[in-house]
């Protein structure tokens, strides 16, 4: 007897080969048929007619870490079809921990992956030290698989301590965090990541210990997983256009792992100058390919749309010379934005030359959520259109609007890349072999991004409204390729043997719900959040998570260690 039959449906196995009308059997936590099951018994039987039948989707950048204590069905991901996530990007892990580091851990996620300290400090035990001590608090307690890379912050810190921002590694030390690497990994830890984005600085303003290491530290970081089955790297070179000397580092860092390096990230723009940088960029794998490595880009399939706050000051503090003023204490930040002389200061600053220049085109900007009654007459509009009606500065009046909300304003920039010439570029660079789909940072930015919801948006955008590429194409992309590149066992495929995570998804039906503050962090904190339309069924290891588009209460997500459920992974 099966526990579950589902019956009737179209069945996409997630290798990109042509659908079929035909049966799924789950036992034990695998599927154990694919094919006309039309007398067989089971426990519970699903009537997929009409209906996709896919694998579970794999989401191979997020930031999940510290989110897995407080909710453990990693919302919202799983509403979208998500059944596996890789998290410890970018270099940012809370393993593994010493007690004396635990706060500039928390502060430094808060700063730079948006994730409210009073969560982080609510929400999160604290208790362990080892790679292998975290992952054993995370066993059986989630919803989805989940499996996490080693971040160079964490390990640089624990190391070197407050040497870590604004010191390159002694020899000495530099032994010591490879032996901590090595044992992460033995621990199960699937990976090393690590950033040399401009964007990314800790609480202090200073760029995060991982933008302080030297080439070769990165390299010989590198280079202890290729002792390790199931091993890959993720790294950030640069924000904006790759300068050759990151071209060839990513490229010595993969050579000398013998590991495939995934990089983030690649925004779809028909912009001229955003193209010429994509194609830069795009260019660093085929060095890579030549000297010996593997580079692969990370495309997020969908538009992307930025709220900005001076509250926390992300992504502001990439413009130019707002680093240090984005990371003042509130007090002082709004005494700042008073002051005209500082204001015009800031005001010349932003103009200046960086890779996000373009976030200072303030007059672009339309006001969101507002936390004044002075306020409440501006939501909804641009910052250009009052500054216009009012007959004033731009920035003077973006200023006074943040002042009289005590900096929590929420400034949204413009929805770029919702039109037809640019989702079809979408598929274009999707079908690139130098390419991955990913990229969400779901977990992270929490007051800044919604692109949790790729996965339903790339499938109800460009599969159901536009029909620019098949249901075949897509699910390829979210499933079978990523389980691919990270070497994952026995996933992302409907395979006989395989596990049984699998979505039951109307085709009729996806589509995107709309985006809500939804106020239930630790301590009280918001976030942004929104779940989907279209999933009937999500089940992960054979247990049924989702059920018309809302939770159940199962967890029957494993938590996933290198050498066990990742192998391989070595250059092709």
């Amino acid at each position: 007897m099966y526990d579950v039959i589902i019956k009737n449906g179209t069945v996409i196995d997630g290798t990109g080969g042509a659908r079929q009308q035909t049966d799924v059997g789950i036992k034990d936590g695998k599927i154990a048929t694919v094919g006309s099951l039309p007398d067989a018994e089971a426990k519970s039987t699903v009537d997929a007619t009409g209906k996709m039948v896919t694998p579970g989707f794999i989401d191979v950048h997020t930031h999940y870490d510290a989110q897995a204590h407080w909710d453990t069905t990693l919302s919202p991901s799983p509403l979208h079809g998500i059944t596996t996530i890789i998290g410890g990007n970018c270099g940012f892990t809370i393993a593994p921990l010493a007690a004396e580091h635990g706060d500039y851990l928390m502060r430094m996620l808060s700063r730079v992956e948006g994730m409210p300290l009073e969560s982080l400090q609510q929400g999160v035990p604290w208790n362990w030290n080892s790679f292998g001590e975290w992952l054993g608090e995370l066993d059986g307690t989630l919803a989805i698989n989940t499996g996490f890379m080693v971040g160079h912050s964490a390990i640089r810190r624990l190391v070197m301590g407050e040497r870590s921002v604004g010191h390159e590694s002694t020899p000495e030390e530099m032994a010591a965090m490879k032996q901590l690497l090595r044992s992460s990994l033995e621990e199960g830890g699937i990976g090393f990541s690590s950033s040399w984005a401009t964007t990314h600085n800790d609480p202090n303003g200073q760029p995060v210990p991982s933008r302080h290491c030297s080439t070769e530290e990165l390299i010989e970081l590198s280079a202890v997983c290729a002792d390790f089955d199931g091993t890959s790297l993720e790294f950030i070179p640069a924000v904006g256009r790759f300068p050759q000397d990151r071209i060839e580092l990513i490229a010595k860092m993969s050579a000398a792992a013998n590991r495939p390096l995934n990089w983030n990230l690649i925004a779809a723009s028909t912009s001229p100058k955003q193209l010429d940088v994509m194609e830069t960029n795009l260019a660093a794998s085929d060095y890579a390919k030549a000297n010996g490595g593997e580079v692969i880009a990370l495309t997020v399939p969908c538009p992307v749309t930025a709220r900005l706050s001076f509250e926390n000051g992300f992504v502001l503090d990439a413009l130019n010379g707002w680093r240090e003023p984005m990371a003042l204490p509130a007090d002082e930040k709004l005494e700042m934005l008073a002051d005209n002389g500082k204001r015009r200061e800031l005001e010349e600053l932003a103009q200046g030359p960086s890779p996000l220049r373009g976030v200072a085109k303030w007059h672009l900007l339309t006001v969101g959520e507002t936390f004044s009654d002075n306020n409440q007459q501006y939501i909804g509009r641009t910052i250009g259109e009052i500054a216009e009606e009012e007959g004033r500065a731009t920035f003077d009046v973006l200023c006074d609007i943040v002042i009289d909300d005590k900096l929590q304003t929420g400034l949204y920039s413009p929805v770029r890349g919702d039109d037809d010439e640019t989702w079809k570029l979408r598929t274009e660079i999707w079908a690139d072999e130098r390419t991955m789909v990913g990229g969400t940072d779901a977990g992270a930015h929490l007051d800044l991004l919604t692109t949790f919801n790729a996965t339903t948006s790339m499938l109800a955008s460009a599969v159901k409204e536009r029909d620019l590429i098949s249901w075949e194409q897509a699910v390829h992309y979210i499933t079978d390729a990523p389980a691919q590149m990270y070497g994952i066992q026995d996933r992302g495929q409907l395979t006989e043997g395989f596990h049984a995570d699998v979505n039951v998804i109307d085709p009729e039906e996806i589509s995107l719900r709309k985006i809500e503050a939804r106020y239930d962090l630790p301590g009280g904190a918001w976030r942004l959040y929104g779940g989907a339309d279209g999933y009937n069924h999500v089940f992960c290891n054979g247990e049924e998570i989702v059920h018309n588009d809302e939770f159940t209460e199962n967890r029957p997500g494993n938590v996933l260690r290198s050498g066990t459920d990742t192998k391989g992974t070595g250059i092709s």
